[in-house]
């Protein structure tokens, strides 16, 4: 490990550490446009100017120069400072003076920086350069007369989504940031070039002329759009959620979102269920919450009751539900609404064992059954660095377009139990092999053979856990540790024809098989669940409660509550407690506090933050799959939950996006 000397302060820094990096380890912070972490150095932007001796006698650009062994920085002497307000000087002659107008004031790098190195005034008097603008999409706005060519989007692009989309035209001063043909940017990760973005050249179009940063109260929170459970923040004035960012957590986001989980939030006004309703006469009638509970209370359905998980649920709404039912007498609880059974009873075998940063050390890979970019495209992200130290990508299933290459072997799930060759070799040669099962997958019954296959190729060894399930619903790993899933699935509570269904946000589930059964749909969106209901009760949404969440590789995370639900809706738990007391029931907790505490009582997992641990013994597989052509669940990603589908946002993606729908202009 190099020494050098920053500021006088003598410190080791790792080798292969850049001047800037060993500045930072210093505590010294060095102003930058073009450098991001986790992106390619590009070393255009020249803002991180210091002084390096033994070294010419000017400033040096620290992002792309590597520490080495007695080096002495300097990063506050008299030609730096000069230097930098001489790059400042030189970004700020085109860069309109537009702050009041930006949707990036109060959160811009440039805004910052200018304030400490910007001069008071410019020696420059010509004319600024104007840049038409550019048509990104429905999701970013462009203002490219403010772009200083940092780069940084382009690089996103094509680094990290793997879509070369974003591009640059012309040289020097008429140089432009553009998009091919000035398309939409179709890729699932787009919008996170707004935060990368050091100036207000990219900015979100939902949230355009919204709100100010400092007019927000910010809320840590948890991604319930897939099954990766994101980190995110949401910022929300009042009692309306104005945007969603992410949060940086290395180990499941890092620092990014999908387009998904960033502006799903818009359809969290709209078409909400805001108080309860009753059919009367076939048609769903305005209700009080004492007529509904009386109406509930009437059926008393007694020990024949069931309850049904939706996909955005967090894990104390299934557990309160789960009280209610056994309170009265009955098991009859499901979360997998489309019918999908298999064994629940070793959760490692329906785990993302390998870890979602775990899958990037992976050599060689199977995928069976999933469109990686639409059911998880953060470990999409994943698979890319992968295949960029050198893994091996074979898929089984129908084509889609990949973003780190592989071989589409086929999309018969037969293949299962007959590998080609090279395939099988690749497997065997691996030192850290691993399959990953889809939600198309596991619903042609696909874990018991990729089971045996995990043992044909040893793909649990010391230190390594290769076989991986990947689910779709944010809900599904915390309801299957709390025993959300009966042997036999959604066809044997249909077999049981219960008195009364309890439909949890459950708005996936065919209820036309429920025809004799009075069902009670709590949930906080008008969607399939409501239309089937005979009785509704309106409760709140993710950003509405506090919440526990388990993702795909068994991680528990924790979610605040940002706003309250809107008019008469309430947390779900609050209803499950007043349907105990309409039902004449103990449920044995009246406040949210002693919910949680029962629910760690009974599954201690779920009280402690990070990786629950399953163990690595997997359970013995069915080498002979059926064969069966392999499908894909999510046909629309932009449409996959009750709040998307209330997006005019999403509804705005699939159009152009997915249908290729062309967006017609006013004047036509």
């Amino acid at each position: 490990m190099p020494k050098v000397t920053v500021d006088g302060t003598e410190l080791e820094v790792p080798a292969g550490a850049t001047i800037l990096q060993a500045c930072e380890l210093a505590g010294k912070e060095i102003p930058r446009f073009c450098y991001h972490e986790r992106l390619s150095i590009a070393g255009n932007c020249r803002m991180c100017l210091v002084e390096v001796a033994p070294g010419p006698p000017k400033p040096q650009a620290s992002c792309a120069l590597p520490a080495a062994e007695g080096q002495t920085i300097r990063t506050n002497s008299e030609m730096v400072q000069k230097a930098r307000e001489g790059v400042m000087e030189f970004l700020l002659i085109n860069h309109p003076l537009d702050c009041p107008i930006c949707d990036q004031g109060g959160e811009c790098d440039l805004q910052d920086q200018s304030l400490n190195y910007g001069r008071g005034a410019t020696r420059y008097d010509e004319n600024k350069r104007a840049v038409t603008e550019k048509h990104m999409g429905p999701l970013i706005k462009t203002a490219m007369t403010r772009c200083i060519h940092c780069t940084r989007c382009v690089r996103f692009s094509e680094e990290i989504a793997g879509v070369d989309e974003i591009g640059a035209l012309y040289r020097g001063e008429n140089m432009q940031i553009t998009t091919y043909l000035e398309q939409a940017a179709k890729h699932e990760m787009s919008a996170n070039v707004i935060d990368l973005c050091p100036v207000g050249a990219l900015t979100s179009r939902p949230y355009a002329f919204e709100a100010r940063p400092w007019e927000l109260k910010k809320t840590l929170s948890i991604d319930i759009s897939d099954a990766c459970g994101a980190n995110i923040r949401v910022d929300s004035r009042g009692r309306e959620v104005l945007r969603v960012l992410p949060r940086v957590n290395d180990d499941v986001n890092e620092e990014w979102i999908s387009d998904k989980a960033r502006y799903m939030c818009e359809g969290l006004t709209r078409r909400r269920l805001d108080q309860p309703w009753i059919r009367k006469g076939g048609k769903l009638q305005p209700a009080t919450w004492e007529e509904a509970f009386a109406a509930i209370k009437r059926i008393n359905p007694g020990e024949n009751i069931a309850a049904l998980a939706g996909d955005t649920l967090d894990c104390e709404t299934m557990f309160a539900a789960k009280k209610l039912v056994a309170a009265l007498g009955s098991t009859m609880l499901e979360g997998r609404q489309t019918g999908m059974d298999y064994d629940t009873s070793s959760m490692a075998a329906v785990n993302f064992n390998s870890g979602l940063a775990g899958i990037e050390a992976a050599d060689a890979i199977l995928i069976v059954g999933s469109h990686v970019r639409w059911e998880a495209p953060l470990v999409n992200v994943r698979l890319r660095k992968a295949v960029k130290r050198g893994a091996k990508v074979f898929l089984i299933g129908p084509d889609w377009e990949t973003t780190f290459g592989g071989e589409f072997l086929g999309d018969d799930l037969s293949l299962l139990g007959n590998l080609p060759g090279h395939v099988a070799d690749a497997l065997k040669s691996a030192e850290r092999p691993a399959i990953i099962v889809g939600g198309g997958a596991i619903a042609k019954g696909a874990i018991p053979p990729a089971l045996a296959l995990a043992a044909q190729y040893n793909l649990v060894r010391d230190g390594w856990n290769g076989f991986n399930v990947l689910h779709l619903a944010a809900a599904r790993m915390g309801g299957l540790m709390l025993g959300f899933a009966q042997k036999g699935g959604l066809a044997d509570i249909v077999a049981a024809k219960p008195k009364m269904v309890i439909s949890l946000a459950a708005d996936e589930v065919d209820y036309t098989k429920f025809a004799d059964s009075m069902i009670v749909y709590v949930g906080h969106h008008g969607d399939a669940g409501a239309h089937a209901a005979d009785i509704i009760l309106p409760a709140a949404a993710y950003t509405e409660k506090a919440g526990t969440y388990v993702n795909t590789e068994g991680r528990v995370q924790f979610a605040e509550k940002a706003v309250f639900a809107p008019g008469d809706a309430r947390e779900d738990w609050t209803i499950l407690r007043a349907m105990a007391d309409a039902l004449g029931v103990e449920v044995g907790f009246d406040r949210f506090e002693e919910l949680r505490a029962a629910m760690i009582a009974e599954v201690s997992a779920l009280g402690v933050e990070g990786l629950a641990d399953y163990g690595n013994v997997l359970p013995d597989g069915n080498a002979a799959p059926v064969s069966v052509v392999i499908g894909y669940p999510v046909k629309d990603f932009y449409l996959t939950n009750s709040i998307c589908r209330a997006s005019a946002t999403m509804q705005r993606c699939s159009a152009e996006l997915i249908d290729r729908d062309e967006i017609a202009e006013a004047a036509e």
